[in-house]
């Protein structure tokens, strides 16, 4: 069994002059061969050393929310694990109009560039069964029936591969809770230049895909 995470980080919106727009929009693979286990273990043991009343208040993890101690802690965790990292990088800047106004077109056109580099780089191994899981987001408009029906007919047409595609929240999906992680720490460097995170699961990322440079 082969596993690949999908969380993104950044916003499709376009209006700079609002305030809270980003700059980039980062879409993250976190490719697993073999068990899932040693992911989900990282992010239980990384929530256990949270403060009581933080478990309380909280049941999973979430990188824009945690201190700086808990991030660095996961992310050494996982630079240590048997797993790859992917990631496309939207400068959201240098989109064409006409794309800006087909949100959903250009989500899904991102998450197929992952799709393509990791068969084409022969990451997923064809005789072994595969699970996509992406993060469902309660204001995400994009992780739906037809996200999921254009990456199947994308993988059936293209790749001529069978992926089960299942869209999941962090907290039935431990797993998703560390892709989380690992795409924020890549949106760090390109939206504030901060390479402080990204550094500690650099070791881990095999491309790393800049769209509209």
């Amino acid at each position: 069994m082969a596993y690949i995470f999908l969380d993104e980080s950044g916003d499709l919106g376009f209006n700079f002059k609002k305030k809270g727009t980003s700059k980039f929009f980062i879409v993250t693979f976190l490719f697993i061969e073999g068990s899932k286990n040693p992911i989900e273990k990282i992010v239980k043991k990384t929530h256990s050393e949270l403060k009581k009343k933080l478990k309380r208040r909280v049941g999973i993890l979430h990188s824009v929310n945690e201190k700086p101690i808990t991030r660095q802690r996961l992310l050494k965790r996982l630079s240590k694990k048997d797993c790859v990292i992917m990631a496309v990088c939207l400068n959201k800047q240098r989109v064409f109009t006409k794309l800006q106004d087909e949100k959903q077109v250009l989500y899904n056109y991102v998450t197929n560039i992952l799709l393509d580099r990791i068969y084409t780089k022969k990451i997923i191994p064809t005789n072994k069964e595969i699970e996509l899981m992406a993060s469902r987001r309660e204001t995400n408009k994009f992780l739906n029936e037809n996200f999921k029906d254009y990456l199947n007919r994308q993988i059936k047409d293209v790749h001529e591969g069978i992926i089960k595609i299942s869209i999941k929240t962090p907290a039935e999906e431990k797993s998703l809770q560390a892709v989380d992680f690992i795409s924020w720490a890549i949106f760090r460097k390109y939206e504030k230049r901060d390479n402080d995170y990204y550094n500690i699961i650099k070791n881990k990322i095999i491309e790393e895909n800049p769209l509209f440079p």
